[in-house]
């Protein structure tokens, strides 16, 4: 199964979209919808991340298609990632909002969740009311976390 277009959507509301490449603020040097372009940049303790470079072939504008390819190549992992760990006939809106859901907290995160042992019950309903659970950051609820959550269950749910 592929995520809808109007996951897409969602996904690069939420997460924002950036044709030029910056520091996250994990110090990773990102481009387009939160893409860490040096992966092994991440391996690095966080005060040795600065020291890092933007190759010079890299320091440009990057277009709306190559985003879009980024993109649609980063979301190909979450994809199977979801089909792994909910190996059960999940809806359009399902699958859209747990791809939502692991790209932004991660795939560990899904395996480990009761939104996903709920589901794997049965419990859509139940799995849907756990989104709203992970909306903290550093200790505190984050506005822009409760809205995306939100969104993510609607989209569950639809």
């Amino acid at each position: 199964m592929n995520v809808s277009p109007r996951a897409v959507e969602v996904i690069k509301h939420h997460e924002g979209v950036r044709s030029r490449p910056y520091r996250c603020p994990a110090a990773l040097w990102t481009i387009g919808v939160g893409h860490v372009m040096y992966p092994d940049q991440a391996r690095l303790p966080l005060d040795q991340r600065g020291s890092v470079a933007l190759r010079p072939d890299d320091d440009r504008i990057f277009s709306q298609e190559e985003i879009d390819a980024i993109l649609r190549h980063d979301l190909e992992r979450f994809e199977r990632g979801v089909e792994r760990y909910c190996p059960i006939p999940l809806t359009q809106g399902q699958f859209d909002g747990l791809v939502s859901f692991a790209f932004n907290v991660g795939l560990g995160t899904l395996q480990r969740s009761t939104l996903r042992q709920k589901l794997l019950r049965g419990d859509a309903q139940g799995a849907a009311d756990e989104f709203l659970k992970y909306t903290l950051a550093g200790g505190k609820v984050l506005r822009g976390l409760v809205t995306r959550r939100n969104d993510e269950r609607a989209i569950f749910m639809s």
